[in-house]
């Protein structure tokens, strides 16, 4: 069995007496992608921090590889972890040349090496020609690009990037996302995605950790997080979601728009089920017990907000070609083949 890439066990790290990070355990493998995504402030960052030796844990311990890095009293110092860096802000250095800049981390290898090495990495990230320009001659995500190169070119067992591509819009953003997770996985260099980004958390990990208050709240693969959430919070976090009560009735658990086929979570706490905008489908009727309250133009989609006969209020995606005015009724339903799964409401 390989050696786990990185292994969190109880890692706790608290600032006074906020603690940031809860008792983390993480494992992983050795070529793997690992988004952590959360909303400000519940720890993500900082546990970022402590894996790459910026922060020291309080209590637990953190390998990466073969090697113990941190266990709560002795931490190993960043530049002995052989981990790569990349941040929002880019950190390159201005009086630097792309080609310096990439080439900072490979002083101990001699000149040859040195020049093949960076030029290697320039080549990769696209930027073979633009060696002797300076930063400030770089658009926003030629300099990610840089950033890439300068933390890549080491050889680095780990990769950790802390909301890489916050700073970019969001179409130049989709494509370096897509530019970065395709080298490292061509490299086969494990890496952790510190985002904010639902859907960029979703496009990017092989696995995806959902944080809250310093602790995971559900660590899996990308559509059991979306589809079958643990709790109200991780569903209504990982994408547009209205819940609905649920009931008991002949043995069946029911909801207003139908059975509970299924959930991942079960016990005696207070449950809710969850209804996305494509589980939701509605259909025009003068007699029809809903009401659309809403309608919101998303370009190739509407979402419509429908006020149920109960009170209770769900949205629904339909084609641009679907336009109907605010007001009118309709029956609503589920789109055949989608089901309703039960969560924890732990937001009661």
């Amino acid at each position: 069995m390989s050696v786990p890439a990185l292994q969190l066990d109880h890692v706790t790290k608290a600032f006074g007496s906020t603690t940031a990070v809860d008792a983390v355990d993480v494992t992983l493998d050795d070529g793997e992608l690992l988004a952590l995504v959360g909303p400000s402030g519940c720890g993500k960052s900082t546990l970022l921090r402590l894996v790459a030796g910026l922060l020291a844990t309080d209590e637990g311990e953190i390998r990466i590889g073969d090697d113990l890095v941190d266990d709560g009293s002795v931490a190993v110092e960043p530049e002995r972890r052989h981990i790569g860096l990349v941040f929002q802000e880019h950190a390159l250095f201005p009086h630097l040349t792309v080609a310096q800049n990439v080439a900072f981390g490979l002083r101990s290898l001699d000149r040859r090496q040195r020049d093949q090495r960076r030029d290697h990495w320039l080549d990769l990230v696209g930027l073979g020609g633009h060696g002797r320009r300076y930063p400030h001659e770089l658009s926003g995500g030629e300099r990610q690009r840089v950033a890439l190169a300068r933390a890549m070119a080491p050889a680095p067992r780990l990769m950790l990037l802390d909301e890489p591509f916050a700073s970019l819009d969001p179409n130049l953003r989709a494509q370096i996302r897509g530019e970065i997770v395709d080298l490292l996985r061509s490299t086969g260099t494990p890496a952790v995605f510190v985002t904010h980004d639902q859907t960029e958390a979703l496009a990017t990990g092989d696995r995806v950790a959902v944080m809250r208050a310093g602790r995971i709240e559900q660590l899996g693969s990308p559509t059991d997080v979306f589809h079958a959430p643990r709790s109200r919070f991780v569903a209504g976090f990982m994408g547009d979601a209205s819940f609905l009560p649920v009931r008991g009735e002949g043995g069946r658990l029911v909801t207003e728009l139908g059975e509970l086929t299924g959930g991942p979570w079960a016990g005696d706490g207070p449950t809710v089920a969850v209804a996305r905008p494509d589980d939701v489908t509605f259909e025009p009727a003068a007699d029809g017990g809903a009401e659309i309250v809403g309608a919101e133009f998303r370009g190739p989609t509407w979402t419509y907000t429908l006020r149920l006969p109960s009170g209770t209020v769900v949205r629904s995606s339909r084609s641009h070609l679907v336009r109907l005015p605010v007001g009118a009724t309709a029956h609503v339903s589920l789109v055949p083949g989608h089901r309703l799964v039960a969560v924890a409401d732990d937001e009661r």
